[in-house]
């Protein structure tokens, strides 16, 4: 998905946002990272937090917030937990730019708090990983889409079943700032996606790969899964705990 024109919701009165329920996982261990992680359209930050508590990553503090309840688009306007307003996964849906900061800064703001020494990151799935995307563009920006600085300095990003919003203009904005630039050279991505995904087809992830790619994300991974749909396996989350360790640079035991 990506902006060919205004902001889809340009021409209504400034929206108000209210975010649902934050889930906190603690870590078990020596606290070293914190991570916000993003669900997906219509889920909760519950169900993820159950998911993340077990993974072998005592290290990281997980906060899996809850998207605020909206009209979507997609569902001829019936309301649903979303980080922003979608009205089609394809090519040439205009994005929701007021929601897509809107998220991005409460996603931002979870991780402002946390100690100056303590590693950041932000992943989600589907939505929630278009919503982790968005940030990462950003963060290598320096601010947000309305023009306001983006506060925190991020140390991995990682998106599963997902999309770029935005990717149409993103080269522009990054290649037009030297600091912009540098710091898509340096910040980690991962992107994974099942070839059988039939919500967010797999074509979408590979393009959104190949927009990062070219704007000078240097550091991206982009895992693929031959008989992967539109969910989250083990095998996928084993990649996604050995990627974390490494660019987290978290230690193997748990003290």
């Amino acid at each position: 998905m990506s902006l060919t024109g205004s902001s889809m919701a340009s021409s209504a009165a400034k929206r108000t946002f209210e975010f649902g329920r934050t889930h906190v996982v603690r870590p078990k261990g020596k606290h070293q990272a914190t991570v916000v992680w993003l669900h997906g359209l219509g889920d909760n930050g519950s169900s993820w937090s159950q998911l993340l508590e077990t993974l072998p990553l005592p290290n990281i503090k997980w906060i899996c917030p809850t998207a605020p309840t909206q009209s979507i688009s997609l569902f001829g306007g019936f309301p649903s937990t979303a980080w922003f307003d979608v009205a089609d996964l394809t090519e040439d849906s205009p994005s929701d730019m007021e929601g897509l900061d809107a998220s991005a800064a409460h996603v931002a703001n979870l991780l402002s708090t946390e100690p100056s020494d303590i590693k950041l990151g932000i992943g989600g799935f589907s939505m929630g990983s278009a919503t982790a995307l968005y940030s990462a563009t950003c963060a290598v920006e320096g601010k947000f889409g309305n023009g306001n600085a983006y506060p925190v300095n991020l140390s991995a990003v990682v998106g599963l079943s997902g999309w770029l919003p935005m990717a149409r203009t993103l080269k522009n904005k990054v290649e037009g700032s030297q600091e912009g630039v540098a710091r898509a050279a340096s910040l980690p991505l991962l992107l994974c996606h099942g070839k059988v995904d039939d919500v967010v087809q797999y074509n979408h992830g590979a393009k959104s790969s190949e927009v990062l790619s070219s704007t000078g994300f240097k550091k991206l991974t982009f895992k693929t899964y031959d008989s992967l749909g539109h969910y989250t396996i083990p095998e996928e989350m084993d990649e996604v705990c050995s990627w974390l360790k490494t660019h987290l640079a978290l230690d193997g035991s748990d003290s």
